[in-house]
């Protein structure tokens, strides 16, 4: 049997009310609401408040490694298993059994963990943290949702993205480029009389994308690049309009922002994935838009870069990609593109991939 582990804490801090809930990942009755395993080994949770936690440590067998789990009251919606790094095998998030949430913490070999110190403790009504480790090497932190409190308009480790601690307070700072020197296309697929893709829900593409492109453009702009949008509406408009559009302007580079759906609208398909024609540049904006949009949506799986041939990527004469930022018939991905802060997470990382590109080959 697992050890049962002392959950005595102490309320130390003011109670924090905690704004836009609505930045988790998925829907869910769990009381579990957001976690991150920070890079120094401290395991922080948002749960409902009061919640009565209950915390297990058992010793490696045949089949699993040490693991550390908690339950929690509610079900969750999407169970789903994240790959570890370092110490940390997989962290998966499942449902024991009915109305409860599991979050299990799977270690490696040789993790030298001293479960019988662990103690949690709790930080206020909805916040609690448990020193699991004391890292020996390189560490990533891993994580879903907001845990901590707002300051301001800003959100502190909103844990947008996997990486280490200082990645997540400066993911919400974009790399500068040269103002001026830039310009980018935007286009969003579909419009007009196309909608694309229709997802669970009624969900179309073509609104999301034309969302997503537009705040794209914004942050962009902020930031001294030129934008031009191949659509800002919802009006009907071909493909070799599009390229012609890209190629009259010149632009740097073209992104071609696009929502998936499976064959059969089957609900387990899931992930986003990035596509460019030909040519090392095309490649790399590839590579770094969708390093970006995997690290704002945990869980989702990572189809790849891969090489397409789509009109829009092959007749452009600039480097370009098509992006394809989930599957709105996907029970995962829709529920998250259904959501603004969703879609405005995806945006920031699109532009993200797009400056960091541009300051490599700028």
């Amino acid at each position: 049997m697992p050890k049962f582990l002392n959950n005595k804490f102490f309320r130390c801090l003011p109670i924090f009310l905690f704004l836009n809930s609505t930045i988790l990942p998925v829907k869910s009755s769990s009381a579990l609401a957001a976690w991150v395993l920070k890079n120094n080994g401290v395991l922080e949770l948002r749960t409902k408040s009061n919640t009565n936690l209950k915390a297990y440590f058992q010793r490696a067998n045949q089949i699993n490694g040490d693991r550390f789990w908690i339950d929690f009251p509610g079900e969750l919606k999407n169970p789903r298993t994240i790959k570890g790094n370092g110490p940390i095998k997989e962290i998966r998030l499942g449902k024991p059994n009915k109305g409860n949430t599991r979050l299990v913490i799977e270690f490696r070999d040789n993790n030298y963990l001293t479960p019988l110190t662990w103690r949690i403790i709790g930080l206020d009504q909805n916040r609690w943290k448990i020193k699991l480790f004391t890292p020996k090497y390189s560490f990533k932190s891993i994580g879903e949702g907001l845990v901590e409190r707002s300051v301001g308009n800003i959100k502190t480790n909103q844990n947008l993205s996997y990486g280490d601690n200082r990645a997540n307070n400066a993911y919400l700072r974009l790399p500068n480029v040269k103002r001026n020197n830039f310009l980018v296309v935007i286009d969003p697929g579909h419009g007009g009389p196309d909608p694309g893709a229709i997802g669970i829900g009624g969900l179309r593409e073509t609104d999301v994308v034309l969302e997503v492109a537009k705040r794209v453009g914004d942050l962009l702009s902020e930031k001294g690049v030129k934008v031009r949008l191949t659509r800002k509406k919802e009006i009907d408009l071909d493909l070799p309009p599009r390229v012609a559009f890209a190629n009259k302007t010149n632009a740097d580079i073209f992104v071609s922002i696009h929502a998936n759906a499976s064959v059969g609208k089957r609900s387990d398909i899931n992930g986003l994935e990035t596509f460019y024609f030909r040519g090392y540049k095309g490649k790399l904006l590839a590579k770094r838009i969708q390093k970006q949009i995997l690290r704002v949506s945990p869980g989702s799986p990572d189809r790849g870069v891969k090489q397409g041939r789509f009109y829009v990527i092959k007749k452009t004469r600039m480097p370009a990609v098509l992006v394809e930022i989930g599957f709105l018939t996907g029970r995962l991905d829709a529920r998250r593109l259904e959501k603004a802060p969703h879609r405005k997470r995806i945006a920031y990382a699109i532009a993200k991939g797009i400056l960091e590109y541009l300051a490599k080959v700028g």
